[in-house]
């Protein structure tokens, strides 16, 4: 059984959310926000809180304990980004480009896939 939560335009690169998401990915669902927590990044606590929302639909909607959890899948796209600008020397414009990214999470129980 597979689980799912999306979580939408988080205001930061997707390149960025990528390297937590590396982390924790194929781990237990406790141990994965365990490493979260302590993880000095500030994508952590998107990541986290997508993991804590598919777990939480799990143990809702199917009742599964989070304990038979792992993260299957965890899949950063890049959302819309917004464009942005700021004076630059010599009458020129400097963009800026302010990214976001969608997080997917997809939890299984331990012993399928």
């Amino acid at each position: 059984m597979e689980v799912r939560a999306v979580s939408k335009y988080i205001r930061m690169s997707a390149q960025k959310v990528r390297l937590v998401a590396d982390l924790v990915r194929g781990q237990d669902v406790e141990e994965a926000l365990t490493v979260l927590r302590f993880t000095n990044k500030a994508a952590a606590g998107p990541v986290s809180k997508a993991i804590a929302s598919a777990a939480a639909n799990a143990e809702e909607n199917l009742g599964i304990s989070r304990d038979a959890l792992y993260v299957a899948e965890l899949m950063i796209d890049e959302g819309p980004t917004l464009r942005r600008g700021r004076a630059g020397a010599r009458g020129r414009y400097k963009p800026l480009l302010k990214r976001s990214s969608h997080i997917t999470v997809v939890l299984a129980e331990r012993g399928q896939a």
